[in-house]
């Protein structure tokens, strides 16, 4: 198999994890409910967000809101993917990190587009302070830009 192609088996991965993980909360948590995995720590509970990663501007029920941020994850994805095939096989690591990035923005475009909303369901808190909740595409945004973050200002520096 050619390099190139385990890349894009990296990202259709990804994005099929993260397919799979939000039908099955779809299809067995009703909206907002929640099921404690782990007591005082983790919850899976099912939110619809109409928003930007974490929830962001997700409270501004607007089609303007919606069309802007399927627009702007359209240009991100755009313009990750020709960084992605400009990038040479062999920065394994640049290449991995680009395909997390966009194994994430393919799961959470597809959603807005498909669902007319991104389905979250990681809830990870302690006591009453919870952290935004998440989905896998947006760890996969998340993990890939830190790594990103690594290549340019602690690889090269």
């Amino acid at each position: 198999m050619k390099k190139s192609a385990v890349y894009l088996v990296f990202i259709l991965f990804f994005l099929l994890v993260d397919q799979i993980s939000k039908t099955l909360v779809a299809l067995n948590l009703s909206l907002y409910e929640s099921k404690v995995v782990i007591p005082g720590f983790f919850n899976l509970t099912h939110v619809q967000n109409k928003g930007a990663i974490f929830g962001f501007f997700s409270n501004l029920d607007s089609f303007w809101i919606y069309a802007l941020l399927t627009v702007a994850s359209l240009a991100a994805l755009v313009l990750v993917a020709f960084y992605f095939i400009k990038t040479p096989n062999s920065e394994t690591f640049l290449k991995l990190s680009l395909s997390l990035i966009l194994a994430g923005a393919l799961g959470n475009l597809t959603d807005r587009i498909f669902r007319g909303s991104v389905i979250d369901f990681l809830d990870f808190y302690v006591k009453d302070w919870h952290w935004p909740v998440y989905n896998v595409a947006d760890s996969c945004v998340t993990i890939g830009a830190v790594c990103l973050i690594y290549v340019f200002f602690v690889k090269k520096g």
